[in-house]
């Protein structure tokens, strides 16, 4: 069996997708950063919506994300609470000018020519496979998977809905389509 190289055509696909993002970030006056931020933290559920998480999925210091936060709380693109059961764990959340800059940014033009590029021809599962590269590049950086709740081995269907066999809490039907620090494959 052949070696694929999957370095090129990755490293073209976010050559493509950072020159696209900056573009949209220029024209919104916000920071390439800025709107990683804020797609994190409109994909990430309740187990993930804190700095700690964030700085781990965009592999960044402490220090720089904490700066962003307070640029973006400042600007009223997010909102910050305090966890009800530990004081020390803070949690984000999009605000609804947040919410509104986000739909301006996402999705892209180019991401919308491309999904329907994929949709007219039959390749084979795509999203399968770009899942498939991503947790190969996740494995080689030994990094967390940050995966879909619902696709994750602890995510366990009940009687009257889902939870999560690791913290032994119940899910949302909104928690299982969303990203999660604690995801296991």
């Amino acid at each position: 069996m052949a070696v694929i190289d999957v370095y090129a055509p990755i490293e073209r696909m976010v050559a493509l997708i950072r020159s696209e993002e900056r573009r949209r970030c220029t024209e919104l006056g916000l920071q390439p950063v800025h709107l990683q931020v804020l797609d994190y933290v409109s994909r990430c559920n309740r187990y993930s919506d804190t700095p700690a998480a964030l700085a781990n999925y965009l592999g960044m210091t402490r220090g720089t994300v904490s700066q962003t936060l307070l640029l973006l709380e400042r600007n009223g693109y997010i909102e910050k609470t305090t966890d009800a059961q530990d004081k020390r764990v803070i949690h984000l959340k999009l605000s609804p000018e947040g919410e509104a800059i986000l739909e301006k940014a996402c999705p892209a033009p180019l991401y919308q020519k491309a999904n329907e590029i994929f949709s007219q021809h039959d390749f084979l599962n795509h999203e399968d496979s770009f899942m498939n590269a991503l947790l190969a590049l996740q494995k080689a950086n030994q990094s967390q998977t940050f995966g879909l709740c619902k696709t994750c081995q602890y995510f366990t269907l009940i009687a009257d809905g889902f939870t999560c066999g690791l913290t032994k809490q119940p899910l949302s039907e909104v928690d299982s389509k969303k990203i999660c620090q604690e995801h296991c494959v």
